[in-house]
C-alpha cells in the first residue's frame, strides 16, 4: 500500500468533508418544490457558501481519482470514508461542541475499522474481470438497489427519505469510483483517443450528476446527521464490492482474515453512525420540507 495513495485518499476525505458541511447548510434552505428535480442545482448555483461546497468536493473527487489511478478501489474506498471525520471537525469547530464519549468512540471505531479492514484484507490489484455478464450483474445490481431506494424515497412522507436518497447516492459514487479507475487505466494504456470512444467517462459523469442531485435533495429535506452517514457507509462498501466483483481486487480470503475484515467493515458503520449522530453534527432547519427561498450566503 503506498504511502502517495493513503495522503492523495485522506486529502480527498478532507475535501470531501469540509464540502459537505457547505452543501447541507446551504441546500437545508432550498424550496420544497426543488426536491429531486434538477431545479434545485440550479437554484443552489446562485448561493456561493453552496459553490464553495462544490469546489471542495470536486478537488476531493480529483484527488480520489488520482488515488484511485495508483491504488486498488478496495483501499481507497475505506480511506475515503474518513470525510466523515472531517466534517465533524468543521461542524464541531462551527458548533463549539466538545467530542466526549460518544465522539471519541465513533472516532476510534472509524479509524480502527479502516485499519483493519486494510490489515487484514490486504487488498491487491489483479486481472479485471472479462466476463460482461459478471460486469454488468454487478453494475445492475448498485444502479437497480439506488433506483429502488430513490423510488421508495420519493413515495415516502417519513423522516427516512433523506437517508435513503443518501444510500441511493452512495451506492452511485462507489460505482463512480472504479468505473473513475477503468477510466484512468485506459487512458494510461491507450491513450486519449481509447477513452473518448468508451462509455466508461460518460457513466462517470451521468453517474456523478444523478449523485449530486439526490445528495442535495436529502441535504434539502433532513440534517446532516441523518443524510451524511448513509452516504459515507454506502459508498465504500459499494466501491469494495465494484473492485472486488469486476475490477480484479484480491482480498485474503482465510478465515481469520475474513473475520477481521468483517470486523472492520461493522467499525467502520457503528464509527460513522456514532459521529452522524453526535450533537455536534447540525440538526438543520427542522422544515426542510417547507416552501423557502434560497437567500446568497
Amino acid at each position: 500500500m503506498s504511502v502517495l495513495v493513503v495522503v492523495l485518499a485522506v486529502s480527498a476525505a478532507c475535501c470531501l468533508g469540509f464540502g459537505f458541511v457547505l452543501q447541507q447548510a446551504a441546500a437545508s434552505h432550498a424550496p420544497r418544490s426543488d426536491y429531486l428535480s434538477p431545479r434545485l442545482l440550479l437554484d443552489l448555483m446562485r448561493v456561493p457558501s453552496w459553490l464553495a461546497g462544490i469546489g471542495l468536493m470536486v478537488c476531493g473527487m480529483v484527488l480520489g481519482a488520482l488515488a484511485l489511478g495508483k491504488g486498488e478501489v478496495s483501499v481507497v474506498e475505506p480511506l475515503l470514508a474518513t470525510n466523515l471525520l472531517f466534517a465533524m471537525a468543521l461542524s464541531r469547530h462551527r458548533t463549539g461542541q466538545r467530542l466526549g464519549h460518544q465522539g471519541w468512540a465513533g472516532l476510534w471505531l472509524l479509524a480502527g475499522g479502516v485499519t483493519a479492514f486494510l490489515l487484514a484484507g490486504q487488498p491487491q490489484g489483479g486481472e479485471a474481470v472479462t466476463s460482461a455478464l459478471r460486469h454488468w450483474l454487478v453494475i445492475g445490481v448498485v444502479v437497480g438497489t439506488a433506483l429502488l431506494l430513490t423510488a421508495f424515497a420519493k413515495r415516502s412522507d417519513s423522516g427516512a427519505a433523506p437517508a435513503l436518497l443518501a444510500v441511493a447516492a452512495g451506492l452511485l459514487y462507489g460505482l463512480q469510483d472504479a468505473l473513475t479507475r477503468v477510466s484512468g487505466q485506459r487512458l494510461s494504456d491507450e491513450g486519449w483517443a481509447a477513452l473518448v470512444t468508451a462509455w466508461q467517462p460518460y457513466a462517470v459523469l451521468v453517474l456523478g450528476v444523478t449523485g449530486l442531485l439526490l445528495v442535495q435533495s436529502a441535504f434539502e429535506t433532513g440534517p446532516l446527521r441523518v443524510s451524511l452517514p448513509p452516504l459515507t457507509a454506502a459508498q465504500p462498501l459499494a466501491g469494495i464490492a465494484c473492485g472486488v466483483g469486476f475490477l480484479g481486487d484480491q482480498l485474503r480470503t482465510d478465515t481469520g482474515a475474513l473475520a477481521w475484515q468483517a470486523a472492520g467493515l461493522a467499525a467502520i458503520v457503528a464509527g460513522i453512525v456514532l459521529l452522524g449522530l453526535h450533537p455536534a453534527m447540525p440538526e438543520g432547519p427542522v422544515g426542510g420540507r417547507r416552501e423557502k427561498s434560497l437567500q446568497p450566503n
